[in-house]
This record gives C-alpha cells, structure tokens and sequence, in this order.
C-alpha cells in the first residue's frame, strides 16, 4: 500500500508540473495555428534579468512566470518639465514630453515637472517562438511591458498580469506593443493600471493576431478623462493588420477600447464592454470592423461618431444573414444595457473574412456571464 500511495503522489505532482507548463486551449480567428515555443523544455526564470534574457534570444521556449518580476526601478528615474493638457487636479493624468509631444501638441497646457521610472517607457523585447504561461495567478511583470516588434513571429501570451507602468503619465509605457509581427496569441491576459495604452498594434504589420480572453481594467487612480476611467484602452493603428478580438473583459474605460485605423480588419466577437464614461469604439480611416455577439452594458457611446472608417454591427437577422457567404454562417446580434446605440451594417467589408480563420460566435445572452468569470489571469 505504500509503494501505491508513493507512485500515486509522484503520478499527481508529475501531472500537476506538467499541467503548470501547457498551454490551455488554442487560438481561434487569425492567430490560428500559433504554436508559440512549442514542446521546448519550461524554463522558469528567476530574476528580471533572467526573464529578459529568455524572451529575447534566437530559441524556442515556453518560459514560466511563478513569481512578480518587478522592473520599478531596475533602470533608474527621469526627472524633467512634461505638461498638463486635461487639468492639474489628483486624479488627471499628466504628459511626459516624449518626443517633444507637450511642444508640438499641447503648446497650450500647463507646464508641470513629471518624475518617471524609465523601465517602463519601453517593454522588454520578444523574440519569435516563445510561449509566456503564468502559473496560477502568480505570474505578474510590474513595472514594464512586453514588446513584439521588428519580424518576431509566433508567440503565445497565456495567463499573466503586466501591471503598474507610470500610470500617473501618459507617454509612460504601454502593457503589450506589436509592430511589424505575425502569428501573436493574447490569451487570458490581465492589464492594468498602465501610463498609455494597454495594448496597442503599431504601423507596420501585425498580421495575424489574436486577442481573447483577457481583461483591459481601466480602473486607475488618473486619466485624462480625470475621472479615474482609462481613455488609452486598445490602440490598433495597422498595415494590413488581421485581429480578432473575442472573449475580453473591457471594464472602465473612457475611450479608445478600441481604436481603429490605419487598414485593420477587426473581428469582435463576444467581448463584454462594461461601465464606460466616454466612448468604446472610435473608427478612423481604414478601420473595417465586423462587430457581433457583443454586450455593451453602461456605455455611454458604443461608438464615437463620426465613423471614418467601416462597421459592420450585425443590426438584424436579415443583414446578419449575409455573413454565411463570408464567415460561413450568419452573424450574431449585438446586446445592450442602459447604453448608446451602435446600429450601422456596411455590408462590403464582409468580403475581407472571406477564406480567412473565423472564430465562432455565441449568442449575447451568455456573454457577460461568461466572460466575467472566466476573462483575464487567473482564469483558465
């Protein structure tokens, strides 16, 4: 019996190992087929230094987060003269003069001295094939964000927190950066307390990306809305860029949760936006966004107006029914609660999902449910 219950207790905690190190699930929508580091070797780091080293050298790896890598502090502080466009009360967000921004932008706003942490005004680079899985809960980079730019191709984010970056300054850092990329899976990612943008897709192509699962909390003692509701939600300002947005808990916020522009085909599906003061959507040129099965509860604008770009929002079964030629099945209509309305049907640029990864689509009704209890860290 006791060589039983010892075989019995090596089999658990083998299991239990292995279970810590595996990817949950896989992507669904563009970033379809994303292996990530594949069935490399886990390694665990131990140090910020350690964790650097592993997310950017030329291997293929699944890195283990099991611990908080704080990077505040890790390369000094910046002292100087940044502005104040939205007001100097405690809870408005302040500028760093990054790239001469105040100068040329807000040559109006007061001038206020800014004192930042400078690890977070750049995230640590990602090189291809990585996998970055959080153990439970524990796995938390504070102070610094990630950052996948400059060809890097297939990697998997599943199951952390990128928390704490300048969060007093706009220009102070951004959670998760993707620039000239392909092949990115965000899985059930929490982001909060960040100085700009929570995520945000740059100029050059991010070709296949997606974005499921996670939690944007807007939550944050400044903003530039000066109401404590983060405007810098999720920035995608591409080139040919393919996202799919599906599964995200996108909670208090004031705007830009997402942006659109650029040429970026947005796919959203099944996101639950919650308690909003300003604006969820804001469409520029070039923005082609298929929205369906969504809730939208307490948002003031579903959609900032004007739309410059195009939106598809699955009004009614009829229009909704013309997405079987493309998605291979009919749309899901969008649910609302004490907010705006989003009610447009711009039905050409179905045509840009056509022979494309298409996630699936549940019903509104089982969204916010759903989502809240199974979005961001934690949640697997």
């Amino acid at each position: 019996m006791r060589y039983t219950s010892l075989f019995t207790a090596a089999v658990a905690a083998f299991t239990t190992t292995t279970a810590a190190v595996s990817v949950s699930g896989s992507a669904e929508g563009f970033a379809k087929g994303v292996t990530g580091g594949g069935d490399a070797t886990a390694v665990y780091p131990s140090s910020t230094d350690e964790l650097v080293s592993y997310l950017g050298d030329d291997e293929a790896r699944v890195i283990v987060l099991s611990k908080t890598f704080d990077f505040t502090g890790t390369e000094g502080t910046t002292t100087g003269t940044g502005c104040a466009p939205w007001g100097t009360g405690s809870a408005c967000q302040q500028a760093i003069n990054s790239n001469d921004w105040c100068t040329n932008y807000q040559p109006d706003a007061q001038t206020v001295d800014v004192k930042y942490d400078n690890a977070g005004t750049l995230g640590i680079t990602v090189a291809s094939d990585k996998t970055i899985l959080g153990e439970g809960s524990k796995g938390i980079i504070k102070g610094k964000g990630l950052r996948i730019v400059s060809g890097a191709s297939n990697i998997i984010i599943q199951n952390i927190a990128v928390t704490d970056i300048n969060p007093q300054y706009v220009w102070g850092g951004d959670g998760i950066t993707l620039n000239d990329c392909d092949l990115v899976w965000i899985d059930h990612v929490t982001t909060e307390r960040i100085g700009r943008q929570h995520i945000v897709l740059g100029t050059e192509k991010d070709n296949r990306v997606t974005i499921s699962n996670s939690f944007i909390n807007g939550e944050s003692d400044y903003s530039a809305t000066c109401d404590g509701y983060h405007y810098w939600g999720i920035y995608l300002d591409g080139n040919n860029d393919l996202v799919t947005l599906k599964g995200n808990y996108i909670y208090h916020t004031s705007g830009r949760s997402p942006k659109v522009q650029g040429n970026t085909v947005l796919h959203a599906v099944n996101n639950y936006w919650h308690d909003n003061s300003g604006h969820a959507f804001e469409i520029g040129e070039g923005g082609y966004v298929l929205a369906e099965g969504n809730v939208f509860q307490d948002i003031t604008a579903p959609v900032e107006d004007p739309v410059d770009g195009q939106l598809f929002t699955s009004p009614d079964a009829s229009s909704n029914a013309q997405c079987s030629s493309y998605l291979g099945r009919d749309c899901e209509i969008n649910g609302f609660g004490n907010s705006g309305t989003f009610n447009q049907a711009d039905t050409s640029l179905l045509s840009k999902f056509k022979g494309q990864n298409i996630a699936s689509a549940d019903a509104y009704s089982k969204v916010a449910s759903s989502v809240t209890s199974n979005a961001g860290q934690g949640h697997l």
